[in-house]
């Protein structure tokens, strides 16, 4: 059995021992722009790109720094190398659990420079359990929780044309990539040169 498969930009990608330099954002916006959300049980379709653009505008909306709002863009990017499963099944799916966590910290490192942690992780997992909650009572008419999670950002749900979600994905990596990038240069940080932007 073939241990890499051949991505949208032409690399072989190894998911059980991801380089950094195979980690490609085109890859990673092209993917999840046509990849449907909850296995495709909603009614209509809806990717998981549109979810991660929409946590990553309402991280924005919340003037969160542009490191946990990259940290929301790219909160589901392993998907795109190794699908979505459903959280119900996934949590018995132990090795899956350890592939998944090992390939989005190789994510989170090679963007971020760092794996979310603390204050950070807690403000993403806020921020994608209030988009889930909204975007599920949308399409299934069930609340998941007592309480309505605050939102701040314009939710919609319209089928979007895959071409435009990935170009909207692309566009916020590179502004939030630029915003950090310019951060650290104001702070004196040494920079690495990943913050190149991607032609859209």
């Amino acid at each position: 059995m073939e241990e890499s498969f051949v991505t949208y930009s032409k690399v072989n990608f190894n998911t059980m021992n991801p380089k950094s330099e195979d980690i490609r954002i085109e890859d990673i916006a092209h993917a999840l722009s046509m990849m449907v959300r909850l296995n495709g049980h909603y009614d209509t379709f809806f990717s998981v790109g549109q979810h991660s653009i929409q946590c990553c505008k309402e991280a924005m909306s919340r003037h969160y720094v542009p490191e946990v709002s990259l940290g929301c863009l790219l909160h589901d990017a392993s998907e795109a190398y190794l699908s979505d499963v459903i959280g119900s099944s996934k949590q018995n799916m132990t090795m899956y659990l350890q592939i998944e966590n090992q390939l989005q910290g190789a994510i989170y490192k090679k963007f971020l420079g760092e794996v979310p942690m603390g204050e950070a992780s807690v403000l993403i997992k806020g921020i994608n359990d209030a988009c889930y909650y909204f975007e599920y009572k949308h399409f299934m008419g069930i609340e998941k929780r007592p309480n309505e999670p605050m939102i701040l950002s314009e939710m919609s749900y319209e089928f979007e044309p895959f071409e435009k979600v990935e170009k909207e994905f692309l566009e916020l990596f590179n502004k939030l990539m630029s915003e950090i990038k310019k951060s650290k240069l104001g702070n004196n940080y040494p920079v690495k040169d990943e913050a190149s932007k991607i032609k859209i």
